[in-house]
C-alpha cells in the first residue's frame, strides 16, 4: 500500500503562507469566513496542479487567483436571488474587546458593499501592503486604474462607514 506525499514545496507554503492568504480571503468576501476558507481552498487547489509551471514567486500568482477567484464569484452571487437579512434585534452593548471585533465587522461589511475589483484593490494596497505597481501587476491593471479605484474606494468607504455611525445615533 503506497501513501500518497503532496509535493513538499508546496506544502510549505501552504503550512506557512495559508493563514496569511486566509486572512485576504477573509476581506475579499467581506468578512465571510465560510467563504474565505472555501474560496482559498478552490484556488489552493486549482494552483496546486500548475505550481510546477509558475515561474517566480508563488504567493503573489496565488494572491491574483483569489482576488480573480473573488470576482468570480461575486459575479455567481448576483445572480441569485437575495435573501432577506434579519432585523436587528438591538445594538449590542460595546465594552472591552468587543469593540474592536465590532470594528472589525462593520469594516468586512462596509468592504462588502463595495464592487468586487474595488474592493480587491483596497485589500491589496492596505491589507496586503503593495505597492501601487504590484496590486496592478496582481490584477492585470494599470497602475492608474489603481490608483483611481484606490481614491474611490477610500472615500466610498469612508462614506459607507460615517453612515453606519450616524444610523447608530
Amino acid at each position: 500500500m503506497s501513501t500518497i506525499r503532496p509535493d513538499s514545496e508546496f506544502a510549505d507554503f501552504v503550512a506557512h503562507r495559508s493563514t496569511a492568504l486566509l486572512r485576504t480571503a477573509y476581506l475579499l468576501c467581506a468578512g465571510d469566513r465560510a467563504a474565505a476558507e472555501d474560496l482559498l481552498q478552490d484556488v489552493l487547489e486549482r494552483v496546486y496542479g500548475k505550481h510546477r509551471r509558475i515561474r517566480g514567486d508563488l504567493e503573489p500568482y496565488v494572491r491574483a487567483a483569489l482576488a480573480n477567484a473573488s470576482a468570480n464569484r461575486w459575479r455567481t452571487r448576483s445572480r441569485r436571488v437575495a435573501e432577506a437579512p434579519l432585523e436587528r434585534a438591538g445594538e449590542p452593548g460595546i465594552g472591552g474587546h468587543e469593540g474592536a471585533v465590532v470594528d472589525r465587522d462593520r469594516v468586512a461589511r462596509a468592504l462588502g458593499a463595495l464592487p468586487a475589483r474595488m474592493r480587491a484593490v483596497l485589500v491589496l494596497r492596505f491589507f496586503d501592503d503593495l505597492s501601487e505597481a504590484d496590486t496592478a501587476a496582481a490584477l492585470g491593471v494599470s497602475p492608474g486604474t489603481v490608483k483611481s479605484q484606490t481614491a474611490r474606494g477610500v472615500a466610498r468607504l469612508r462614506e459607507l462607514l460615517t453612515e453606519h455611525d450616524m444610523t447608530r445615533g
